[in-house]
């Protein structure tokens, strides 16, 4: 079990995801991480241990500010909780970040395949080699949305991916095989999270994005397809029903604000 957020607008993107995923935190959790959209790059930092750790590390070694990031907290399954086999996880160039929640089926054959074209792997993790294959799609599509829809038909498993790539400023895709992603629309900002409960003190209008579906985030708004790239238009609702109904995640309002409105 993993908690993600992601967010892009015009605020702290870093204050944002560390706030959501405190609101996603749970006791067995045991690393965390963030990786930040910054001046035609990425910035990331992660951590094994407890939250409290992860926020200590980024203290001693801040990140450069950003409005548009990603972020996750969990507990490990696929090999000890490390600081490598923490999310986000990269490509080789440094340029894509994904954050994943659920099990890649035959991450271990991908893994030496993508061994095999060259790839330098370095977790233990089949996250990591969903970055790799994302770099790939990427790189003969030109497209985010594409590539990950690509990423989603190419893959089986239950999980929810979501990425970011140095080439595309406050742009974040996610896909849904299995496990749920909540689109969260503010004014001039958007988050995207596993849970409601991640950014409902901030917004109170969600769209759930939808199992086997690709979404494309920006700051304006949100646009979900199929995996064939077909637009969907699903129905929005109030974020906090939502949050009400998941009674082992703690909600409450932002530390700095009022609870914003919807648009």
């Amino acid at each position: 079990m993993c908690g993600i957020v992601a967010y892009t607008g015009g605020r702290s993107a870093l204050a944002v995801l560390l706030e959501g995923l405190r609101l996603l935190e749970r006791p067995d959790y045991d690393s965390a991480g963030v990786a930040l959209l910054v001046d035609g790059g990425l910035a990331a930092a992660k951590k094994a241990g407890t939250f409290g750790d992860v926020r200590e590390e980024l203290r001693v070694r801040p990140l450069p500010a950003a409005t548009t990031g990603i972020g996750h907290i969990r507990r490990a399954t696929l090999g000890p909780p490390t600081d490598v086999n923490a999310h986000p996880h990269m490509d080789d160039s440094g340029r894509v970040a994904v954050v994943q929640n659920g099990d890649i089926a035959g991450h271990e054959q991908l893994r030496a395949e993508l061994a095999a074209r060259g790839h330098v792997l370095v977790s233990e993790t089949d996250t990591e080699a969903a970055a790799h294959l994302l770099a790939e799609h990427y790189s003969s599509s030109g497209d985010p949305a594409e590539a990950m829809r690509q990423v989603c038909r190419q893959l089986t498993g239950n999980f929810a991916l979501v990425a970011v790539h140095a080439d595309e400023p406050e742009v974040i895709t996610g896909g849904c095989r299995g496990l749920p992603l909540t689109v969260g629309i503010g004014d001039g900002e958007t988050f995207l999270a596993s849970h409601a409960a991640a950014f409902a003190p901030h917004t109170g209008e969600a769209v759930d994005v939808g199992d086997g579906r690709v979404v494309t985030v920006r700051p304006d708004g949100a646009w979900i397809t199929d995996l064939n790239g077909v637009p969907v238009d699903p129905l929005p609702y109030d974020v906090r029903t939502a949050a009400a109904r998941e009674p082992d995640v703690h909600v409450e309002p932002a530390e700095d604000e009022a609870v914003g409105g919807t648009r």
